[in-house]
């Protein structure tokens, strides 16, 4: 697709839904939660976008997307994404691609990085040499639960801020050791929480994920965590 159409980057995350077009540079944003349906979502962006333009859609979603479908229900907003047609609820064509994803698209440099988002949940992406996964790490047992039960935003209040940053800085020691990234980059809304990172960490700006977005829609090798939804 030609640099000059504007991409639209919708970043679904458990508290807030945001926007930013890539002729743009200051988001907007209205709130989610749990009860979020993707035709709230998609009426909330187009009440959000009133004034703006764009010719293509990037919407990236807490959870698994394949074949550029939803293939499940994300746990922390409302029913409905599994099946849901993005394409024609936008009106123009719709990329949709894991959220986590599509931050760690834009944060990505080069070699083996691995992303963590720090939000609502866990989420998590894995690049090497440009190719892209998204993954479902925060739902691996760890101590008596899951990562994301003690990293997630219901583990930052259960634990307080100490006790959780202990938890963020054992599952970055975990991960790490399992995948053996060059890199591990940590986005999401808690991130500015953590006070000091492992080695070979490197907190990340939330702002990527608009970069990703826009990624998507430039000329590049087949990324597996990207798919175009049908019409």
């Amino acid at each position: 697709m030609p640099a000059t159409k504007i991409v639209l980057t919708v970043d679904v995350g458990g508290s807030h839904v945001k926007i930013l077009t890539s002729n743009q540079t200051e988001p907007r944003r209205d709130v989610s939660g749990p009860k979020l349906t993707p035709t709230e979502m998609v009426a909330s962006v187009k009440k959000l976008g009133e004034g703006w333009t764009w010719d293509c859609i990037t919407v990236g979603v807490p959870a698994p997307v394949r074949g550029g479908k939803v293939v499940s229900e994300p746990v922390n907003l409302g029913p409905g994404w599994v099946g849901f047609n993005f394409e024609a609820a936008f009106g123009a064509p719709t990329k949709i691609v894991n959220d986590a994803a599509m931050q760690a698209l834009g944060s990505y440099v080069s070699g083996r990085m691995l992303f963590l988002g720090l939000g609502t949940g866990l989420g998590s992406a894995f690049i090497v040499d440009g190719e892209i996964e998204a993954m479902e790490l925060g739902h691996l047992p760890f101590r008596k639960k899951t990562f994301e039960d003690y990293v997630g935003e219901r583990g930052l209040e259960h634990l307080g801020k100490k006790a959780w940053r202990t938890a963020v800085t054992e599952t970055i020691e975990h991960l790490s050791a399992a995948l053996e990234p060059d890199t591990v980059i940590i986005g999401g809304g808690n991130a500015v929480k953590l006070k000091e990172l492992p080695a070979n960490t490197v907190l990340g700006s939330n702002e990527n994920a608009f970069a990703g977005g826009f990624r998507l829609w430039t000329p590049a090798p087949r990324r597996r965590a990207e798919a175009t939804t049908p019409a």
